[in-house]
């Protein structure tokens, strides 16, 4: 009897020990930023596409196909969902390491600087006109630079579009990388030289089918709306508002249960400040000081800011 009490306590401990370790992944996954999520969506498909290839007999190439975007209209009709799910596919672990880096610190800033739901309207209207980019190649030149690739995959052209965004509304606000400081004009020039250098090496390639020249017309289709983007809300004007929209009226309908449960939901610790909490006041106000230097870099460029908001700037970026 004894040694059936040991037994059963230790069952209990590891139920116990387990029920924690879920509470805290559970905990950790809602502490996720949205791009967080969004970059361990991307590495989860990744291994799942990683264990279709390495424990079935479909190629590793074809282990992601149904998320993939095919190059002609008349397919896209049969798999409309491709339109973002290719964003989430990635087949190369160095492809899907790069992006997923650059999103993680673009993913930061934004965050900081910007709402939520217009840092992702940015990132999903990216990985939409880079499709839009990749297929109308194929229309205007059926037989010409995209005859011999294969279907889209990756999340370049949101990654893209993310960055371009942020460099084209604050081209003059400097990062550090490594011992130096670098203008965010530069960095986005940057990529857009290697882009357009990317194109045209495919153009002249000698084996078309080794080039990635459908991933290079992408990516110039996520700068294009990344820029466009920026430049619009500098002027007031935010593109994105009726895709948020279309987002909106998507997600009410997952959501009503939910609100229904949290409805009577009336009690919080700590009120302060008109309903709010201290935290959430503080938040306030620093999104509120955010927004002011914002317009002042919008209207009269980076230089107009003083030392204090540089530095106030710089560590909300962080």
């Amino acid at each position: 009897m004894l040694g059936t009490g040991k037994k059963i306590n230790s069952i209990k401990t590891v139920g116990i020990k387990m029920t924690s370790l879920i509470h805290d992944f559970k905990d950790k996954l809602k502490r996720l930023t949205a791009f967080e999520k969004i970059i361990a969506a991307n590495v989860v498909i990744y291994i799942t596409g990683w264990l279709i290839a390495n424990f079935s007999s479909v190629s590793r190439g074809q282990s992601l196909s149904w998320l993939e975007l095919p190059k002609e209209f008349s397919e896209l009709i049969f798999k409309p969902w491709s339109i973002i799910t290719y964003g989430f596919a990635h087949i190369g672990f160095w492809h899907l390491f790069f992006n997923m880096l650059i999103l993680y610190f673009i993913g930061r800033s934004l965050s900081n600087l910007f709402s939520v739901k217009l840092s992702l309207n940015i990132y999903f209207l990216g990985i939409i006109c880079g499709a839009l980019a990749y297929m109308l190649a194929f229309v205007v030149f059926p037989n010409g630079i995209l005859k011999t690739t294969g279907p889209l995959i990756g999340a370049s052209a949101g990654v893209r579009a993310v960055l371009i965004f942020l460099c084209a509304y604050m081209p003059n606000y400097e990062v550090r990388i490594v011992n130096f400081n670098v203008k965010l004009l530069y960095i986005g020039l940057f990529f857009v030289f290697l882009d357009v250098i990317g194109v045209l090496n495919s153009l002249s390639a000698n084996v078309p089918s080794q080039s990635n020249i459908g991933g290079d017309i992408a990516h110039l289709g996520g700068i294009a709306l990344g820029f466009l983007y920026a430049t619009q809300l500098k002027k007031g004007t935010d593109i994105g508002k009726g895709f948020e929209r279309i987002m909106d009226s998507i997600s009410s309908l997952f959501s009503k249960k939910s609100n229904l449960k949290t409805v009577h939901r009336t009690k919080r610790k700590g009120k302060a400040f008109a309903g709010h909490t201290k935290d959430e006041f503080n938040e306030f106000n620093k999104q509120k000081q955010i927004d002011i230097i914002l317009d002042k870099i919008s209207k009269s460029g980076y230089e107009s800011l003083s030392k204090e908001e540089k530095e106030f700037l710089f560590k909300s970026g962080k």
